[in-house]
């Protein structure tokens, strides 16, 4: 047979995205786009036997923060570890553009507060070749990378751009500021941004304990906002909304979203999880998301995690139940194999476990002390722990203190050892609830919160805990694999409007996963230090993707990176075509 296809992949299972059941079938792609699927005839140049193998999309995670990681590194890992093609960043409302130099060190203050990337770590990595959007559009469209990105314009950003002090310290905006602000945001869609990104949460905050500037806008600043994407040609609002965390009521909640989604127009999607403190509030916000749907115009998409919201304590990382008791944060400084040393000691010991924390700066880290959602972090991990499982419920059948027996835990390994506070999305003792958003039309799945967070969580690995737990190894109800396949790739796809992914179809990009499902498997989060300036970060590895491919170019293979880097920037003004138009040209 004579080649006309750059690379065929054949006989594999191929799951297209589209919630169709799987079917085997051959997939030739050229010039970085799917060309044929079915029985192809014709050789390509590359051919990957992908026999007993599942075919799918590239993954799409609708909420990172690889806003520095995308400048200073080439490959946006753990992301592009776990299937993910393509990743949009910005969310939350904060980055780094529009910036002017007198505020580099608030927006880092905010980046360091919010998302836990050391300030060094930004110093370093930040070359900060940019003030306005559109440059810093320019300065990502020019580094070569393993996967593709798309960049919301963050709204802490434009409000300290406007209003420097004022915005900072969250003052009302003026006439002129609301303007000056829509003139950036439509300036920001036009140059490319796939949308706007905000936050109302009190979770959020600067370094210095600051709310984040965006937390209380009024409701004609966040109108504006969405009058300003949909001038600009259109795009995705995301918010992170109060969750309940205030006196706010659901209605009262949704109402700012669905007077922005009414006012303009735009989809939006909002961050929406289970808590234990107020179960009726995502509850009432789920009902009242799906009542705005039904009666049509512009759709709100709840976007939840699958698997337990919450963060990762060790002695080895940013938090720990005891990392604000005064007798551990004098040892805080100590290299950890020196603390250690010190900890071990039973006098430290009786002393720490019996202390009361002084209060915290960053409300994430005080969660750290939530004994009844705790549980042991094993290799492999298990995300669904069993009912009775917690630290407090084993201290209690051990006859001690939850703090004693955290403590000895986090002691094991070295010090490196880990457990999971399952804040959010667990509590009723299992991922039962999760189920109302699988079975949500609009519900989609997000919050991997790649390039963030590098030392209290590793979400972005999320991708294979759906394929093996969710749609292979849950003993109680699974989702479909061609329903978790569909739910990471044409749905996430169509809400952050790129028409040109997610579906294995002719005249899609080529952006694919080759993968031994039976195989595949999930390892336990591991600290590395590859970030600039000597920074330290939370790394979770795969076994079980065979290729992974962008643009039609093999990024990985056997869990490797190969060293190409096709990944590029997703101008979202650009990328709105439908997968028939592309086929065509």
């Amino acid at each position: 047979m004579a080649a006309q296809w750059d690379l065929v992949i054949r006989g594999g299972m191929v799951v297209d995205g589209t919630g169709g059941d799987p079917r085997k079938a051959d997939v030739a792609v050229k010039d970085g786009v799917i060309a044929e699927v079915g029985v192809v005839a014709r050789a390509g140049r590359e051919e990957i036997d992908a026999s007993g193998l599942l075919v799918t999309p590239g993954f799409i995670d609708l909420h990172t923060h690889y806003d520095g990681q995308a400048i200073w590194s080439r490959r946006l890992n753990p992301s592009s570890s776990h299937g993910v093609t393509t990743v949009v960043m910005g969310n939350c409302g904060v980055g780094f553009a529009p910036c002017r130099p007198a505020d580099r060190d608030l927006l880092c203050a905010t980046m360091e507060g919010v998302e836990d990337i050391p300030g060094v770590v930004m110093q370093v990595g930040l070359p900060w070749t940019w003030e306005t959007f559109p440059e810093y559009l320019d300065v990502v469209d020019a580094q070569a990378r393993d996967i593709d990105v798309g960049v919301l314009v963050p709204h802490s950003a434009v409000r300290v751009y406007v209003m420097g002090e004022r915005g900072a310290n969250r003052e009302p905006a003026t006439d002129d500021d609301l303007r000056a602000m829509s003139d950036i945001i439509r300036e920001a869609v036009q140059a490319g941004a796939l949308g706007f990104g905000s936050s109302r949460t009190a979770i959020d905050r600067r370094s210095d304990g600051a709310l984040v500037p965006s937390f209380d806008a009024a409701e004609r600043e966040m109108v504006a906002a969405g009058m300003a994407l949909k001038a600009g040609g259109g795009g995705l609002f995301q918010l992170i909304p109060e969750l309940g965390m205030t006196k706010l009521t659901p209605e009262q909640e949704f109402g700012l979203l669905e007077s922005v989604s009414t006012t303009s127009g735009v989809p939006i999607t909002y961050t929406l999880t289970t808590t234990g403190h107020n179960s009726s509030h995502w509850l009432g916000l789920m009902a009242l998301t799906r009542r705005h749907n039904d009666a049509g115009g512009a759709p709100i998409y709840p976007q939840f995690f699958p698997r337990p919201i919450g963060m990762l304590a060790s002695f080895d990382l940013t938090s720990n139940p005891f990392v604000h008791c005064p007798s551990y944060k004098a040892l805080a400084h100590l290299p950890l194999a020196e603390r250690i040393v010190e900890l071990r000691k039973p006098e430290i010991r009786a002393r720490i476990v019996t202390e009361e924390p002084d209060e915290a700066l960053m409300p994430l880290t005080a969660l750290s002390r939530q004994f009844n959602v705790m549980f042991e972090l094993s290799d492999p991990p298990n995300y669904e722990p069993e009912r009775g499982s917690s630290i407090a419920d084993r201290a209690a059948r051990e006859g001690r203190s939850a703090q004693e027996l955290a403590y000895d835990l986090l002691l094991e390994n070295d010090g490196r050892a880990m457990l999971l506070v399952a804040i959010g999305n667990y509590v009723s003792g299992s991922l039962d609830e999760l189920l109302t958003f699988f079975d949500e039309p609009h519900a989609v799945i997000g919050l991997g919160d790649g390039g963030a967070h590098y030392g209290l969580i590793c979400d972005s690995s999320y991708p294979t805990f759906v394929l093996t737990h969710w749609a292979r190894d849950r003993e109680d109800r699974q989702i479909p694999l061609a329903q978790a396949v569909q739910a990471m790739t044409a749905a996430p796809a169509k809400v952050a409007g790129l028409g040109d992914r997610g579906i294995i179809a002719p005249g899609y990009k080529a952006d694919l996963n080759v993968i031994d499902h039976a195989g595949l498997t999930l390892y336990a989060p591991i600290v590395v230090d590859d970030l600039p300036g000597g920074g330290r970060r939370l790394d979770q590895r795969a076994a079980g993707y065979r290729w992974t491919i962008v643009n039609g170019e093999v990024i990985a293979r056997d869990d490797q990176p190969t060293g190409a880097l096709p990944g590029r920037l997703v101008r979202g003004v650009r990328a709105k075509a439908a997968a028939p138009a592309l086929a065509e040209s």
